[in-house]
């Protein structure tokens, strides 16, 4: 598909696969940003994100959350080509010692409408 602007021919951009989206966005330490991007990648609105967020917990840690949850309940199909980001992002959350896990996997479920527990995720 071809958009034109101002007589100029430009291939336009598919969006973005969600899984390769938030594969993109994980950092060397194996944890996520809270970032716009990251709610994109989630499917829902950074209002969204931050509104069901528990109180008190670090934002790279809720992120990391929300990024294992989505990946175990909605990518859970092709495991096999995220397995060793999960590994690495569940080291990153057990090196953090927050006391909120089960919390925050509790409210990540219910902002992504998954049923994921927490020990599916290695936590």
């Amino acid at each position: 598909m071809l958009i034109f602007l101002s007589e100029k021919c430009v291939p336009s951009q598919p969006p973005m696969d969600p899984l390769l989206q938030l594969v993109s966005l994980q950092k060397a330490s194996g944890c996520w940003d809270l970032a716009p991007a990251l709610a994109t990648a989630l499917g829902k609105t950074s209002k969204e994100v931050e509104e069901l967020k528990p109180a008190l917990v670090n934002q790279e840690v809720w992120a990391t959350i929300l990024s294992l949850i989505w990946l175990h309940g909605f990518k859970i199909d092709v495991q096999e080509e995220w397995e060793l980001l999960a590994m690495k992002a569940v080291s990153w959350l057990r090196a953090q010692n927050a006391s909120c896990v089960k919390e925050c996997v509790e409210a990540g479920n219910a902002l992504l409408g998954c049923k994921v527990q927490k020990e599916a995720l290695g936590l």
